[in-house]
């Protein structure tokens, strides 16, 4: 779901939001949103929704990821990653596009913790 930014946006809040959204792909999925969320969150409200947004997803995929490990015993649970994984991967990739457009990105399969 898509919903106009908060503020005015600058090339500078793009480039805090924008990596928040790949940072699985850099490899720290959940510290790189959680910085930027407690130093950001006072002075930029666009920076600070995005990341918020992104630590809360990646909170969710960890607790979906606990909960498939029992179920890899009996075998379904291999294919339930996988489908987690490619659906982690594409929602990351059209949130980082919709990001650099301006535009709120809310992650469908998140539970709002933050």
């Amino acid at each position: 779901m898509d919903t106009p930014p908060l503020s005015p946006v600058s090339g500078n809040d793009r480039l805090w939001s924008v990596p928040c959204h790949l940072s699985g792909f850099l490899g720290v999925p959940i510290l790189l949103p959680l910085i930027v969320y407690l130093v950001m969150k006072q002075d930029f409200a666009f920076v600070a929704t995005h990341s918020k947004e992104v630590l809360n997803f990646h909170l969710s995929l960890l607790i979906y990821c606990l909960v498939i490990i029992p179920l890899c015993f009996i075998g379904v649970g291999f294919l339930i990653g996988a489908a987690l994984f490619i659906l982690y991967a594409i929602l990351s990739i059209v949130a980082a596009i919709k990001t650099s457009e301006n535009l709120l990105y809310r992650y469908p399969v998140t539970i709002r913790f933050v």
